[in-house]
C-alpha cells in the first residue's frame, strides 16, 4: 500500500508546500490536498477587493491551476484530526494519512472584548472583503455631507493600515461622504516596528484624511458605538460607527483546539520545531497554524513572507520523512516590509536578490509601489504561472 501524505490548507503555506511536495515525493506516494476553498487566495492583497471587488478574479487562483493532475484535491471543512488513528475528519468523510502537514492558517482574535465579534467585520477571506465593500457602499449611500458615514478600523497593524487606505481611496474615487478612523490600543501605528517606518505610514494615512486614534484599546462594542478605554473611575469614549472592521490579532482555528498536539494554551497555535515537526512525528505544521521555533524564546512571524519561505522547506521535510532521511532546519530570513496605503506604499529594510539591502532604509513613491506589485506577482508566478502574474499586475 502506498504512503498517504495529506496537506490541509490552501494559503501560502499549504499551496507552497504542495508545490514542493510534488517535486520531492517518490512516485509511489499519494498526495491529497484538503481545503474548504477550491482556490488559493493571495491574502496580502485581499484588501484591494474592498475598494474594487473585481480584483478578486486576479488574486483567487483556482486549485487546478496550481496542483498537478496526480494530486488529489478534496474540498471540505476540517472538523478534527485524530493523531492516534491518523485520520483527518471532515464534515462528511474521513481521510487517512501516514504523514500530515497542517497549514490551515489562523482565525481572528477578539480577545474577549464584549460585542466585538458580533458587530465587527474581519478580513480573512474573499467573503469578508465582499461584505466590507457592501457595507461601506451602503453606509455611504445612506449618508450625506452633513452626516457622513463613520467607518472604524480597529488595529493599526499591516491589515488595519491597508484596509483603512483602501476605504479612503474608495471614498475619494466615488466622492462618497465617509469618515475613516483607525484605532490602535498601543501608542503608534504599526506597533513594534521601526519609528521611521511608523512615521512614514502615519504621514500617508493622514494625507489620505484618515483620523488616527492611538493609546486606548476598544473595550466594548454594541450596535451603535465602539467604546475606547474606560475603567472603574473613567467613562469610556464613545465612537459612533456605521461599519466596524477588526484586524487586531490572530489566534488558532477552533478546529485545532482539541487536536492532541502540543499547543499554546491561549492562542491554540501548534508548537513546531524548526524542522516543522510537532509533538507527533507524523504531523508537521507551519504558517499561522504554528509557532515555529526560531531559537530560544523566538518563533517565526505570522506573515505571508515567512509562510512563503517556510513552505518550501516544510514540503521537502515531509518528503524526507517519508523517505526516512534526516530533516532540515529552517530559519526565517527577513527580506523587509512593504505596506500599501491606498495607491501609495512604504518599504522598509528591503533586501533584493543579488543586490542585497536597498540603499535607503525607508522609502515610498513609485519604487515602493512597484516593489509591492513585484512581490505579489512573483508569488503568483511561483505558485501558478507567469501568465497569472502578468494578468494580476495592474490590480496589485
Amino acid at each position: 500500500m502506498s504512503t498517504q501524505v495529506v496537506v490541509v490548507g490552501s494559503g501560502y503555506a499549504g499551496a507552497g508546500a504542495v508545490a514542493r511536495l510534488e517535486e520531492e515525493l517518490d512516485p509511489g506516494t499519494d498526495l491529497t490536498w484538503i481545503s474548504e476553498h477550491d482556490y488559493h487566495l493571495v491574502l496580502h492583497e485581499v484588501h484591494r477587493c474592498i475598494r474594487d471587488p473585481s480584483v478578486e478574479s486576479k488574486i483567487a487562483i483556482p486549485i487546478d491551476d496550481i496542483k498537478s493532475p496526480s494530486t488529489e484535491f478534496v474540498k471540505g471543512h476540517v472538523t478534527d484530526v485524530d493523531v492516534d488513528e491518523r485520520v483527518v475528519e471532515l464534515e462528511d468523510e474521513e481521510i487517512e494519512y501516514d504523514y500530515l502537514l497542517l497549514a490551515i492558517g489562523s482565525s481572528t482574535a477578539f480577545f474577549g472584548i464584549e460585542g466585538l465579534k458580533e458587530h465587527a467585520h474581519e478580513l480573512k477571506s474573499l467573503d469578508d472583503a465582499r461584505s466590507i465593500h457592501a457595507d461601506v457602499k451602503q453606509a455611504a449611500e445612506e449618508a450625506s455631507r452633513d452626516d457622513p458615514a463613520e467607518i472604524i478600523v480597529g488595529g493599526a497593524g499591516l491589515s488595519g493600515i491597508q484596509t483603512a487606505g483602501e476605504i479612503a481611496e474608495y471614498r475619494d474615487e466615488h466622492r462618497a461622504p465617509i469618515d475613516v478612523t483607525l484605532v490602535e490600543g498601543l501608542d503608534e501605528v504599526f506597533p513594534g516596528n521601526d519609528p521611521e517606518l511608523q512615521g512614514a505610514l502615519r504621514k500617508r494615512l493622514e494625507d489620505l484624511g484618515i483620523e488616527i486614534l492611538t493609546g486606548d484599546f476598544i473595550s466594548k462594542v454594541d450596535d451603535e458605538f465602539a467604546y475606547l478605554g474606560g475603567g472603574e473611575d473613567e467613562e469610556p469614549e464613545e465612537l459612533a460607527y456605521d461599519t466596524l472592521i477588526w484586524t487586531g490579532g490572530i489566534t488558532g482555528h477552533e478546529e485545532v483546539h482539541g487536536v492532541d498536539l502540543d499547543q499554546d494554551e491561549r492562542s491554540h497555535r501548534v508548537f513546531a520545531d524548526a524542522d516543522f515537526q510537532t509533538s507527533d512525528e507524523r504531523v508537521f505544521a507551519l504558517g499561522d497554524t504554528a509557532l515555529v521555533e526560531q531559537g530560544p524564546d523566538s518563533v517565526a512571524p505570522p506573515t505571508a513572507q515567512a509562510a512563503w519561505q517556510a513552505a518550501d522547506v516544510a514540503g521537502e521535510n515531509v518528503a524526507r520523512a517519508v523517505a526516512g532521511k534526516p530533516l532540515k532546519t529552517w530559519r526565517h530570513d527577513d527580506k523587509g516590509t512593504v505596506v500599501s496605503v491606498g495607491d501609495d506604499a512604504v518599504a522598509h529594510d528591503v533586501k533584493l536578490p543579488v543586490l542585497g539591502s536597498f540603499p535607503v532604509s525607508v522609502f515610498g513613491g513609485p519604487a515602493a509601489r512597484n516593489l509591492k506589485k513585484a512581490i505579489a506577482a512573483r508569488w503568483i508566478a511561483d505558485v501558478a504561472s507567469p501568465r497569472h502574474a502578468i494578468d494580476a499586475w495592474d490590480s496589485m
